[in-house]
């Protein structure tokens, strides 16, 4: 059986190779992390299964699999694979799930702060406002209302870090139980609430046809109390002309983005990027030591699990 790694780029497939070959299985690894949707297929027309980060898994990808099986996306977010195909095909899907919940929830803190210490230029505060903060607005977090959208397992574990240090926490998710909500000590609120009452509002969801957008010009218009935005999910959740709009007419106070619309990031998004009052960094809210690793061999086990008749917890059809 042949097994194909697309959009290489992590460190070292020790792992992979160990697991993989070790156990009569022939692996290939696609040389580059971006390259031709139309050459990707064809590098892995023949394979069984594929571990995939960015390439679009879609009916026009499936038609040209002649034994494929399962496929496998390194991270939590699936949006390039398209389940409902895979399954039509007969091919099983996974990711890997709760791997960077530490990592990335840390992320969206370490983005918090930046924000609300009002962290984005610091040379420019020694050099012309020493002693003197970069802005007036800069806030403390024990009497504030911090909002999460999308209680899943990287807002569920922010929460728990957060609860410290905000006076409220409270969350938005409607496909959560109540009894999820009070296990955490977490509000449950509508979206509409949490907009016109949070102070700090962080995006955790899923990217999905519900989520697209889901932070819009629409959405900001509602926001009453100036709030500091952060995304670690989805970069796509957001409309990236909306929140710039946001932060030039003062609606929000800043923004932290790990995320963004489009990846890497393009010459029409340097005016966000270089807001003087963004945070931006470049995807990486995943990535600790330990995730890098689990992430790597949990996606590995995934799809050796399915191709060997096993159960796979992560299994998304």
């Amino acid at each position: 059986m042949k097994i194909v790694i697309l959009d290489s780029g992590y460190k070292s497939y020790k792992f992979e190779k160990e697991l993989f070959e070790g156990n009569g299985f022939e692996l290939k690894i696609h040389p580059s992390y971006k390259g031709e949707k139309a050459e990707k297929m064809e590098f892995a027309k023949d394979a069984q299964g594929i571990l995939v980060r960015h390439t679009q898994i879609d009916e026009e990808f499936l038609s040209k699999m002649k034994n494929m099986k399962a496929v496998v996306r390194y991270g939590v977010g699936y949006d390039n694979v398209d389940v409902k195909a895979c399954t039509k095909f007969g091919v099983k899907v996974a990711n890997v799930q709760g791997y960077a919940n530490q990592s990335v929830s840390d992320h969206a803190l370490a983005l918090m702060f930046s924000c609300t210490r009002a962290l984005w230029n610091t040379k420019k505060q020694i050099t012309q406002k020493f002693a003197a903060p970069p802005v007036e607005d800069i806030f403390e977090l024990h009497d504030k209302t911090l909002g999460i959208i999308g209680l899943g397992r990287i807002g569920s574990e922010l929460s728990k870090k957060a609860a410290p240090l905000f006076k409220q926490i409270i969350a938005s998710d409607p496909y959560k139980p109540e009894s999820h909500f009070k296990q955490l000590s977490v509000q449950k609120v509508t979206l509409n609430e949490s907009l016109k009452i949070s102070d700090v509002i962080s995006v955790n969801c899923n990217l999905t046809d519900e989520t697209l957008h889901i932070l819009n010009t629409a959405t900001f218009s509602k926001m009453v109390k100036k709030p500091v935005i952060i995304n670690t999910s989805r970069g796509e959740t957001i409309d990236e002309k909306a929140l710039l709009q946001a932060l030039n007419s003062g609606i929000i106070h800043s923004a932290g983005l790990d995320v963004y619309e489009n990846e890497p990031t393009t010459v029409a998004q340097k005016e966000l990027i270089n807001h003087p009052r963004t945070i931006c960094t470049g995807h990486y809210a995943w990535y600790s030591d330990y995730a890098a690793i689990e992430l790597q061999k949990r996606a590995a086990q995934n799809l050796f699990n399915f191709l060997t008749g096993k159960e796979v917890e992560d299994c998304l059809n």
